[in-house]
């Protein structure tokens, strides 16, 4: 038997970026050769004290440039969500290929207890992903499928 393993150049796949950095935290970066998303800083100037259900936009001071067909997505951090309740509220949001204004986060806090921001933490990820547009196309009715109309728990519980 033969042991074969696709080796890929990640490389190849590389999305190029244009990027200012207008803070001066470091620009966004992979923590593993396999992640998917980079991690986002906040740029402050003084600590944001979030209160319990409160939300913020905080500033990361980048800027970027998507090729066109592209989106940044940002997305909450697993870590705080888990241990404080953080998260991005309106996750994932979209950073479209022709915006060119400050890379924002929405954060919100979940938790009981007050969460403070400081300068340099990691508040997000943000993941570039491909996407399509569509065009549609208005017709009177649309083909049959087993599911049909089914929607929320339409397979039930177990």
């Amino acid at each position: 038997m033969y042991l074969c393993t696709l080796f890929t150049d990640k490389r190849l796949n590389m999305v190029k970026v244009k990027v200012i950095n207008r803070g001066h935290q470091p620009l966004p970066q992979y923590a593993t050769p396999q992640s998917a998303g980079m991690d986002l800083h906040a740029n402050l100037s003084e600590p944001i004290v979030l209160k319990p259900l409160q939300r913020c936009l905080v500033p990361t001071g980048l800027y970027i440039s998507l090729p066109e067909g592209f989106e940044a997505q940002v997305r909450p951090r697993s870590g705080l969500a888990l241990k404080k309740g953080i998260t991005v509220l309106n996750a994932p949001g979209t950073i479209d290929a022709d915006y060119r204004g400050e890379v924002g986060v929405i954060l919100c806090n979940l938790s009981n207890e007050e969460f403070i921001v400081n300068d340099g933490e990691r508040i997000a990820q943000m993941v570039i992903a491909r996407h399509e547009t569509a065009d549609f196309i208005e017709v009177e009715e649309l083909d049959e499928t087993e599911r049909g109309a089914g929607g929320y728990g339409h397979t039930g519980v177990k």
